[in-house]
This record gives structure tokens, sequence and C-alpha cells, in this order.
């Protein structure tokens, strides 16, 4: 068996191995030790929140939203959690498949304490199946409105921290598309997205700074930073909020007033509710 700098020490190889992030016989390509490299690099986000949580509560709750195959989930319980025997995580994802491999998976590596979840971000702030109140919500690559359920899912569950990557954001572009000629007529700004390129990314751009707002708004405090090594240039933001029960005080003000300014009326149910 090869031993390799890149893994923690007390990651599990056999835990790499099925998540097949390692081949049987201890190799790492170049894909899978990149793939590892990124997850390490959000995990070393991540665990100083848990360890903040865990300094007022033994047997903290992480919610990962679009979980996919869980790379995330398990490689945080085999890190932070198992050696603790505190701790739990849920994994909340759509297709069904990679649920039942997960729930397989979580079992055969004797993790008590994950549990696998067949539902949209959406559904998962009504079911039965979560808690009332989790700690840590983290959402890697939720694609386009889903990241914008999950900061909705960490409010209603009265998460403490929320760690969220967003993904190919669509909704605020296609708002800046349909009223283009109206804010031609509006502001010279509008200048910034008239190319359909420019459009993507500026709506991109908007749709997070209106998601940090919202956060600033329901008392969290955000900061905004870049994941190293992560491909594509609009999935790379790494975007971490801790409540502190002090809402900025102009933070709704400036929502509303960027949402007027780029002729985005349309968003106000998605960023003011």
């Amino acid at each position: 068996m090869q031993t390799h700098p890149e893994i923690k020490p007390n990651q599990s190889i056999a835990l790499l191995q099925a998540l097949h992030i390692l081949t049987v016989d201890g190799k790492l390509n170049q894909d899978s030790r990149r793939k590892l490299k990124q997850v390490y690099h959000l995990v070393n986000f991540i665990e100083p929140l848990f360890n903040d949580v865990l300094s007022s509560n033994p047997n903290p709750t992480l919610v990962d939203h679009g979980a996919g195959k869980s790379y995330l989930g398990f490689i945080l319980y085999d890190l932070l959690m198992k050696q603790l025997e505190m701790g739990e995580v849920i994994g909340i994802e759509t297709r069904g498949d990679l649920v039942e491999k997960s729930k397989i998976l979580a079992a055969e590596c004797g993790f008590a304490r994950m549990q696998f979840q067949h539902l949209s971000v959406a559904e998962s702030i009504t079911s039965n199946s979560i808690p009332e109140k989790v700690d840590i919500v983290t959402a890697l690559h939720a694609c386009n409105t889903a990241t914008d359920d999950a900061i909705q899912f960490g409010l209603a569950k009265q998460a403490r921290f929320m760690v969220l990557v967003p993904c190919c954001q669509a909704e605020v572009a296609e708002v800046l598309r349909k009223h283009k000629n109206e804010s031609f007529g509006k502001t010279p700004l509008s200048e910034i997205w008239r190319h359909p390129i420019h459009t993507r990314e500026f709506g991109s751009q908007v749709t997070n700074v209106l998601r940090c707002l919202q956060l600033e708004a329901a008392g969290y405090s955000v900061t905004v930073t870049e994941l190293v090594g992560w491909e594509h240039s609009m999935k790379n933001e790494l975007i971490i909020a801790k409540y502190t029960g002090q809402p900025r005080k102009n933070a709704r003000e400036r929502i509303d007033a960027i949402l007027t300014e780029f002729n985005l009326q349309d968003m106000q149910a998605r960023f003011l509710a």
C-alpha cells in the first residue's frame, strides 16, 4: 500500500478507496489528487467552525445540501467526528441512486451518525426527517436557486454557520435579459450587461452580492473568499456566514437599491422575503 503526503494522517484509506479517490492498490491519480485537494481545502475552512460549535454543543449537526456522492460529508465525518464519537452529518440529495449508495457506504464504514435523505433542498426545509435546528449548513455547487434554498434552509433551522459555494446562477441573468431594453433607457450602467456573456457573469456577481446582503440582514456576519485550485471562474467563490444576532442595519435598503438600480424588482420575493 502506497503512502501519500497529500492524505491527512487520520484519514481512513479504506474510505478513500470506497470513494474511488484511491485505487484498490493505494494509487492516487492526477484527477483524484485534484479532487482530494479541493475537498481538503474546504475542510480546512469548515474545521474551525465545527470546533467553534463544539465549544457550546457536544453533538453538532451538519447538513450538506446537494451532497452528490457525499465526498465532503464522508471526509468531514471521518476527520472531525469519528474520533470524537460526536456529531452528525445529514446529506441531502435529489438523485435517489446516490442516496442509496451513500447509505450503503456509511453502513460499511460504521458511520452510524450519518444519514442521507432523498429530498430537494427546498423540500428539506419542511421535512420531518431533519431536526428543527442544525449547526452548520454546507452547499457545495448547489445549482442555480438551490443555493438560495440552502440559505432559506439555514435561516429556518437557525444555523450558526453556513458554508456556500454557489454554482451556475441563471435566475438573475434571466431577469436582466428580460428587462434589458428598459434598463438601457434607465441607466448607462446597463452597458455592464449588454453583451450576453457579460449578462451571465454580471448576473452571477449580483446574485452573490444579494445573497451576502440577505444573510447580513438576517443577523449573519459574512466573509467571501476564493477556493484555490477549483476549476471554472464562477464556481470558486466561497461564502461563509456566521450568526451573530446583529443584523446589518442598511442591508435590506441596499438590497432594495440594487434591485431598483438594475431593474430587478422581479427578484424582491427571492431576496427581501
